[in-house]
């Protein structure tokens, strides 16, 4: 039997926006590799604080999700970047919301958590922190950024939804969730959704791990990721402790995907939108990855 002190397992999303009939081929052989990826880092002994941040600079660089270089200018032509990180041991976290053009906003996000006294900063702030300590800056905006796979310009101002996450628990037990995105497409100048929300869209404990993805407005107002781990340390299971909240979302007129990852190495991938780009991976069981059911 495997020693409990040797278990791992991380799941990550590419947004819970998938549109049925669309081709994701190329996402899911991304998100394969990722997972592989981050799958070696955390059998090499890797932390679980360092493979989700690692998993999600790579989904925001590669320009193939709603988040980082897949990202939409807002309703004033600018592009606004959100993320958050946690670490469930410390319970430390860091965010940033409504950031104009950096490369890795999760970045930033870890550098709010180990540099400063805070958890969030925003708009200005947050740039004038990521250029003072030195974070890299996107030097053209207009050729930098592009269409996502699966997003046509027809969806552009329709507020079409995504993100990306990753949770992870590594071989000593540490949990740790990380969340970014660029928002809803055509989204209004200063909209902050759940992502870069310590509790509604990333949480991490001593026993779980979430990142949400969905229409934040929505998860915001059902609880978002701490409404699934309280549910579940009280000693609800964790596919009703998601699917609970999932019922919430639905109710309230939203739609939502959730990744998560406890302390015994349960991963949960459930969603309530037509499709959500994931992938899981563990010490116990092979590599998996879809778009649909």
């Amino acid at each position: 039997m495997q020693n409990e002190t040797e278990k791992y397992a991380l799941a990550l999303h590419g947004g819970a926006g998938a549109v049925a009939g669309r081709d994701y081929a190329v996402t899911e052989e991304h998100l394969r590799k990722l997972a592989t990826d981050c799958e070696q880092r955390l059998a090499k002994g890797g932390s679980a604080l360092d493979v989700v941040e690692h998993a999600v600079n790579e989904l925001e660089t590669c320009g193939l999700y709603v988040a980082g270089r897949g990202s939409a200018p807002n309703s004033a032509g600018h592009v606004e970047l959100d993320a958050s990180i946690m670490d469930g041991r410390s319970r430390k976290a860091g965010a940033v919301a409504a950031l104009p053009d950096v490369v890795s906003p999760v970045q930033v996000a870890r550098g709010v958590m180990e540099k400063t006294p805070h958890v969030m900063l925003a708009g200005k702030g947050a740039l004038d922190f990521a250029r003072s300590n030195h974070f890299a800056e996107v030097a053209d905006p207009a050729a930098y950024y592009i269409l996502p796979v699966g997003v046509t310009g027809a969806d552009i101002g329709g507020f079409v939804h995504g993100t990306v996450g990753a949770v992870a628990l590594d071989k000593t037990g540490g949990l740790a969730a990380a969340t970014s995105t660029g928002g809803t497409f055509g989204k209004l100048k200063g909209r902050i959704g759940d992502t870069p929300l310590i509790g509604p869209g990333t949480w991490a404990d001593d026993g779980i791990a979430i990142s949400c993805t969905g229409t934040g407005e929505h998860i915001i107002r059902a609880g978002g990721a701490t409404a699934i781990a309280f549910r579940y340390r009280s000693g609800v299971g964790l596919e009703q402790a998601i699917g609970e909240m999932l019922d919430e979302v639905k109710r309230l007129g939203g739609d939502a995907g959730i990744i998560a990852v406890t302390k015994s190495g349960e991963i949960a991938m459930p969603y309530n939108s037509q499709g959500m780009k994931r992938a899981s991976a563990a010490s116990n069981s092979a590599i998996t990855v879809a778009t649909f059911d």
